[in-house]
């Protein structure tokens, strides 16, 4: 999934992104600053080599949010709330990788326009998973339910569109 997301938008990463970077790395294996810095090159093909002067202070941030916590090993990992933030993420993604789509099958000027929104939704997410610790129970549930349901509403126009395009086809 990021590496995908890598190829399309190439060698600018957009706000925010090294922070969800860096959850989705430490949710398939504790890993080191440096090994997270390794998984980046490898999976941008060596478009993007994030310094340790924007992932070390990052991995304070997220330690100081509870998103992370270090290992006995100087490893960190991420913890149950890191995970919740992430799964909040990936549908957020979701939904923005649709509509996405439907923007670079306009050509040309859908692509300057997906990579505005690109950036915008970033912002966004950032801002909101930055602010999750300030957020009441209540918020944060409202916060899901948001996404959840554009999500459903994202999967059930595609699916519609899938229908069409076989009926045509």
């Amino acid at each position: 999934m990021i590496s995908e997301w890598l190829q399309r938008v190439g060698s600018s990463i957009p706000r925010g992104f090294s922070r969800y970077f860096i959850l989705e790395a430490l949710k398939k294996k504790p890993s080191t600053g440096k090994e997270i810095i390794d998984m980046a090159v490898v999976q941008s093909g060596g478009k993007w080599k994030p310094s340790p002067g924007l992932i070390y202070p990052l991995l304070g941030r997220l330690l100081d949010e509870g998103l992370i916590e270090e290992t006995k090993d100087g490893k960190y990992q991420i913890t149950k709330k890191g995970r919740v933030v992430s799964e909040d993420l990936e549908a957020l993604d979701k939904i923005v990788k649709n509509q996405l789509d439907v923007i670079f099958r306009m050509g040309e000027v859908g692509k300057f326009v997906a990579m505005d929104l690109i950036e915008r939704i970033n912002i966004i997410g950032s801002s909101l998973s930055s602010n999750v610790l300030y957020m009441t129970k209540d918020e944060t549930q409202r916060y899901r339910k948001f996404l959840e349901s554009e999500l459903r509403k994202m999967e059930a126009a595609e699916k519609k569109s899938q229908g069409k395009e076989i009926k045509i086809n």
